[in-house]
């Protein structure tokens, strides 16, 4: 089979041929129709992602049809339609994940490739709903923005919710989790088109965080605060943050790609009694009510662009300079 190759830091994915292995115990195989990308797939590539192994073939995000199983697998599940829960080894407590927990694409390979075998728990059937490319985009960014949103925060109907950052694909899914679930949703963004576009599919309100008065905007906007806060920078801002969320309130942070070396006046989250609330990823169980609420409400993936896996070093390009709105996904073309 062909898989795409990273090397080392720094280098470009390589399509290389690779014997097939047949499924372990336990696992099973799938054939990749679709793979998406991930912010972290960049990382990895850079070299500036805490789990790293080369040479390794990157890609958290699947979606594909069964082929084969190992032995101990029901083999009623060979021809099934899959997505891959990309979260490997969660572990045995619901709240936080096991040291040894890891994403698919690095230390273990991923899905740019033409198969992958996995473990069999980790697929779920593919939403009915969606096709090849929007279910590939849901994986990796639909487990962390469902577990930001409602595991941890508990997000409640008619609450307001504030989402920063909106535009990659994990924060648009927190956008779009919020509505499904019946919460009052506003948003910051970098770019006044891209603020458009969330206002246009049901966001009440949006501030342009490279405003140096957009923290005033939202006030005016909702001068009661906000009872949950959904963010993934994790910088200078914070402060700004929790001085936007309401009497109890609850601020999620998903990740820290503003450097997450912060100084915060704490004076204000004792008077308000807020929760600071870290999360990553999902658990198995976050997994299972993500893809439930994606069913149950009909819920769509907001898709970048689609390109051909063979083009992926195009498509990092696109994740690294932030040009996309939603997801970048891969479409299987390797066996052409």
């Amino acid at each position: 089979m062909k898989v795409l190759l990273l090397q080392g830091p720094g280098q470009p994915l390589l399509c290389v041929d690779r014997p097939d292995v047949p499924p372990a115990p336990s696992e099973a195989t799938v054939l990749i129709r679709c793979a998406a990308l991930n912010h972290r797939d960049v990382w990895i590539q850079k070299g500036d992602y805490h789990v790293l192994k080369y040479p390794v073939v990157p890609g958290a995000d699947g979606a594909g049809i069964v082929t084969a199983v190992g032995e101990g697998v029901d083999a009623s599940l060979v021809g099934n339609e899959v997505i891959i829960n990309p979260g490997l080894s969660w572990g045995p407590e619901e709240d936080w994940a096991a040291p040894d927990f890891y994403p698919l694409g690095s230390p273990r390979d991923g899905t740019f490739a033409e198969y992958i075998n996995v473990p069999a728990v980790q697929l779920a059937r593919k939403p009915a709903h969606l096709d090849w490319v929007h279910a590939a985009a849901l994986p990796l960014s639909g487990v962390t923005a469902f577990r930001a949103v409602r595991s941890r925060a508990g997000l409640r109907a008619g609450e307001r919710v504030l989402i920063t950052g909106v535009g990659g694909g994990v924060a648009l899914f927190a956008m779009q989790f919020a509505l499904a679930l019946g919460a009052q949703v506003y948003a910051t963004s970098g770019s006044d088109e891209k603020a458009a576009r969330v206002r246009a599919l049901g966001v009440s309100g949006t501030a342009n965080y490279r405003d140096p008065n957009w923290p005033a905007h939202l006030r005016q906007q909702v001068p009661q605060g906000f009872d949950v806060i959904i963010d993934s920078a994790m910088g200078p801002g914070f402060q700004n943050l929790v001085e936007l969320a309401a009497p109890g309130g609850r601020i999620a942070f998903l990740g820290f790609t503003a450097g997450g070396d912060v100084q915060v006046d704490v004076r204000p989250i004792y008077r308000k009694q807020l929760s600071i609330l870290g999360t990553k990823m999902g658990s198995p169980r976050d997994f299972a009510a993500m893809v439930g609420l994606v069913e149950s409400s009909g819920i769509q993936p907001i898709v970048d662009r689609a390109l051909p896996l063979s083009r992926a070093n195009e498509a990092y390009g696109i994740v690294d300079r932030g040009e996309q709105f939603g997801k970048i996904v891969l479409v299987n073309d390797l066996g052409a």
